[in-house]
C-alpha cells in the first residue's frame, strides 16, 4: 500500500516548510488508513540512524495525514531535536500505511519482518498504562 510517491510527498512537505512554500499536490490517491512517517539520517556514510518517527493508529486521510506527520515526526519527536534544514541532504524518509489489524492469540503469535506489533500493558506497581508500536521493519532490523 505504501509507495515511493508517499515518501516523496513527505519530503516535499518538509522542504516546503523550510522554504516557506506550498507543498505540491501528491501523486497518490487519498484513502483512509493509520500511518507513520519515519526519518533517518545518514551520518558519516554509515548506517542511517533514526531521526524521527511518529504516526497514528487512528485512520486518517492519507494526504492530510502524511502532510501533518511528515512535519510532526521531523520537528516534534520528543526523542530528538527538531530536524534542521541543513540535514535535508542526509535524510531518508519511509512511510508506513497500516492495514489488516488482528488480535494475537498470545505474545508469540506474529512473524518478525511481516507483522508490526502493538504492545499494551499496565505496570503492576504504579498501575500506569503503557503502550509501544513497532512497525514491521523494526523487529527485523533490531533482531
Amino acid at each position: 500500500m505504501a509507495n515511493r510517491e508517499m515518501a516523496v510527498y513527505c519530503f516535499d512537505t518538509l522542504v516546503c516548510h523550510y522554504n516557506n512554500d506550498e507543498t505540491p499536490p501528491p501523486a497518490f490517491d487519498d484513502a483512509n488508513h493509520p500511518l507513520f512517517v519515519t526519518w533517518k539520517k545518514i551520518v558519516n556514510g554509515g548506517e542511517p540512524r533514526l531521526r524521527g518517527c511518529i504516526g497514528t493508529l487512528e485512520a486518517r486521510r492519507l494526504i492530510s495525514g502524511f502532510k501533518d506527520y511528515a512535519l510532526t515526526s521531523a520537528l516534534r519527536d520528543r526523542r530528538f531535536p527538531p530536524i534542521q534544514s541543513k540535514e535535508l541532504p542526509f535524510l531518508q524518509c519511509t512511510v508506513s500505511v497500516l492495514t489488516d489489524y488482528e488480535t494475537a492469540e498470545d505474545y508469540l503469535d506474529w512473524e518478525v519482518g511481516k507483522h508490526g506489533i502493538i504492545i499494551e500493558f499496565t505496570e503492576p506497581v504504579s498501575n500506569t498504562k503503557r503502550s509501544a508500536t513497532y512497525l514491521p521493519e523494526v523487529p527485523a532490523h533490531e533482531g
